[in-house]
Parts: C-alpha cells; sequence; structure tokens
C-alpha cells in the first residue's frame, strides 16, 4: 500500500471513529461526544448572564422591602408578616444543617427520579400561590374600577347544628381567580418543559413573598442570623461535598438561572449561571427591617436602606468576580453578611444613630391566632448550595395563605 493510500485510510477511519462518537451515547443518555467538548462561554454572554442574575435578585429585594412596609402598617389579619425573634435566629443554623443533610440521605438512599417527581409536583403548588399572590396587587391596579370584581368564598366545615366547625373558609374575589389562573398556566409550563423563564418566575415569586412576608423583629436579630448562616455556609460549601450533592440532584425553582449562551442558542440555550434563592432572600429580609427602620425615624430619608442596598450591590458584584476568577462556587454569604451589615452600621457609627437602631423593634407582632414562627427553613446561601431554599418559598407561601383564611375565619 503507497504512503497515499495508508493517509487516505488513516483520514478514513479518522472521519468514521469521529461520527461513531457523534452518534454515540451513554448510559444517561448524553452525547458522548458532547461530553468531551466543554462549552466556553464568550465574555459577552457571560457578561450578559451575570449582568441579569443581578438584576433579577435586586427587584425582588427592593420591591419586596417596600411591601413590607405597607404590609406592617396594614391593619388586615390576613397581611400580617411573620415574625422572627433572635431565638428563632439562633435556631436557624441547626435546622437548616439537619434539613440539608436530610436531603442528602434522601438522594443516597432513594431514586432521584421520583424524588425530583414529588417535587415538581409541591413547588408546583407553592409557585402558583407565591405568583399569584405576587401580581395579585398588578392586576388589581390595571383592572378599571367599572369591570366587575365579584367576591366569592370558599367554607369546609365539620359536624352539624351546635358542634359545627368551620375548618376551612377562604374569601377571594375575581382578580383573585384571575391571578391563579394565569399562574396556573405558567405552573403547566414549568412542569412540562422546566423551562428557565418559568423557573425564574417562580424563583422571583418566591423571593419577593419571602422579603414582604418574613419580617426580623429587630437589628440583632438579623446579626445573630446573618451571622449563623455565614458560619453554616462556609462549612457546608468547603467542608463537605453534602451541598454540591445536593445541589446537583436538586430540581426546583429554588435559583434564579439564566443562560450563557442566549446570544448563540437564543431560548433555547441550556449553559446557566445560577444565584440561589437564599442570597436574595436572607440579606432581603435584613435589608427590609433597615427600610422599616428609616420609616420609623420619620426623617424622610432611606439612609439605611439605601446603604444596605448599595452593600448588597457590592458584595454580590464580588461573590461573582471571585467565583469567575477562581472557576469555583463560593459560598455568597462570606461576601454578602460583612457588607450588609457592616455598611449600615458604618453610616449609624457616623450619624449617631448605632444604639437607636440596635434599640429599633419592629412593630408587628405575632397574632395570636397562629403560633409564633418556631422553626425557620433552611435556604441556601450560593450557586452551590441550592438545595435548602425550598423551603424558604414555602414559608413564605405558607404564610400568606394561611394568613387569609385566618381572616376569613374571624
Amino acid at each position: 500500500m503507497s504512503e497515499v493510500e495508508k493517509a487516505s485510510t488513516s483520514a478514513q477511519e479518522t472521519a468514521a471513529a469521529l461520527m461513531e462518537a457523534l452518534n454515540a451515547t451513554d448510559s444517561n443518555g448524553t452525547d458522548a461526544f458532547n461530553a468531551t467538548v466543554k462549552f466556553v462561554a464568550t465574555p459577552e454572554g457571560t457578561a450578559l448572564a451575570y449582568g441579569s442574575l443581578v438584576l433579577m435578585a435586586l427587584v425582588p429585594i427592593f420591591f419586596g422591602a417596600l411591601r413590607s412596609v405597607a404590609c406592617s402598617k396594614s391593619k388586615n389579619t390576613s397581611d400580617m408578616p411573620e415574625t422572627i425573634t433572635s431565638r428563632d435566629a439562633a435556631r436557624f443554623p441547626i435546622i437548616a444543617s439537619c434539613t440539608l443533610f436530610g436531603l442528602y440521605l434522601f438522594f443516597k438512599v432513594f431514586s432521584q427520579a421520583y424524588i425530583n417527581l414529588l417535587l415538581s409536583v409541591y413547588f408546583f403548588v407553592l409557585g402558583v400561590l407565591a405568583l399569584s399572590h405576587t401580581i395579585s396587587p398588578l392586576l388589581s391596579r390595571v383592572i378599571p374600577s367599572s369591570v366587575p370584581n365579584k367576591q366569592y368564598q370558599l367554607l369546609f366545615t365539620q359536624g352539624t347544628g351546635e358542634n359545627k366547625e368551620e375548618i376551612i373558609n377562604y374569601e377571594f374575589d375575581t382578580n383573585n381567580l384571575v391571578c391563579l389562573l394565569a399562574s396556573g398556566v405558567v405552573g403547566v409550563w414549568y412542569i412540562l418543559k422546566k423551562h428557565w423563564i418559568a423557573n425564574n418566575l417562580f424563583g422571583l415569586a418566591f423571593a419577593l413573598n419571602g422579603v414582604e412576608l418574613l419580617h426580623l423583629n429587630n437589628v440583632s436579630t438579623g446579626c445573630i442570623l446573618l451571622g449563623g448562616l455565614f458560619v453554616y455556609d462556609i462549612f457546608w460549601v468547603f467542608g463537605t461535598n453534602v451541598m454540591v450533592t445536593v445541589a446537583k440532584s436538586f430540581e426546583a425553582p429554588i435559583k434564579l438561572v439564566f443562560p450563557q449562551d442566549l446570544l448563540e442558542k437564543g431560548l433555547d440555550a441550556s449553559n446557566f449561571a445560577m444565584l440561589g434563592l437564599g442570597d436574595i432572600v436572607i440579606p432581603g429580609i435584613f435589608i427590609a427591617l433597615l427600610l422599616r427602620f428609616d420609616v420609623s425615624l420619620k426623617k424622610n430619608s432611606r439612609t439605611y436602606f439605601c446603604s444596605s442596598f448599595l452593600a448588597y450591590i457590592f458584595g454580590l458584584g464580588l461573590t461573582i468576580f471571585v467565583m469567575h476568577t477562581f472557576k469555583h462556587a463560593q459560598p455568597a454569604l462570606l461576601y454578602l453578611v460583612p457588607a450588609c451589615v457592616g455598611f449600615p452600621v458604618v453610616v449609624a457609627l457616623i450619624k449617631g444613630e448605632l444604639t437607636e437602631m440596635f434599640s429599633y423593634e419592629s412593630s408587628e407582632g405575632v397574632l395570636p391566632a397562629s403560633p409564633r414562627l418556631t422553626s425557620f427553613p433552611s435556604i441556601s446561601s450560593s450557586p452551590a448550595s441550592l438545595s435548602a431554599s425550598m423551603n424558604a418559598a414555602s414559608m413564605a407561601t405558607d404564610t400568606s395563605h394561611r394568613r387569609r383564611l385566618q381572616a376569613a375565619a374571624t
């Protein structure tokens, strides 16, 4: 065989091997060829993804904080928030750790497919309720007052006569039904397609509800909560593989995502940058507390809210910078906690209001009709620690609808 023929044969074998790799799949159905080729995001795609994540994180904090002020002033029982005390905050890291490790064991023992199926149904219900609660005020402003808005009541009772007892007494109107229907469409879209836009709609609703409805009773409690999660986040991200294992196995709208290959693939993009809801909710409820403190000062200024809001932007930007530089997931609270606590404290020292800030007590109380928050659920705090964020969503949603049921019952 001549050298030319040998070269031709070698080229044909190489081409055949390449085509075989392109067509072959492994046991998980993943293209073997794709397994050897790692997508490298363009600088433009990376900047767009990270910038979008920062923007999406700021929206629920800003509007959730504003709504928390209105929520604290509301005399409507259904709008009363859930108050977090120092005792709750101190127990938070322990409960969060137990929840996280429990999820880790579940994924080790049981089938990942069945667990994620149950979680999909669970978050479908929570997501529809949370999104409906989020868009309901917007719809009320958009729809003209001339459009009839009928009132409805859903009543379940137990027993008869004098022994009759109300189990559920839920009042709603036409606007609520429209919001529920629209949210249901998004929920079906998420269940069927798991599309990243549907995921983000649910994630934003969860985060906004959390910031609005979960209230710290004072600044000291906020420091205890953030300080405890500061240690928790560092330990579970850097000390073990539990956080990463759960995050990789977990399929739920407990994070915000944005594709880094959007410019190349459009809405079908699949290489995502992620931000856990805990990176939003935990600092967000502290920032909302400082906004309520600003309002209590009655000085027509928002100094502490603005300083903490800018601190959050700085801390999140630093997190993304370090993560992008070292190509490793970072515990976001490592950067967010010092920034969000440190900036307002420095401002208070400069203005001579440090004592006043730490003596401020949030005005909202705990309703006699419901127990105080005694088991605050776990929330993830970094792109690698997404798994425990699921309970933050359920707490915010359950709080809103439990209040409505109590209001109707009274």
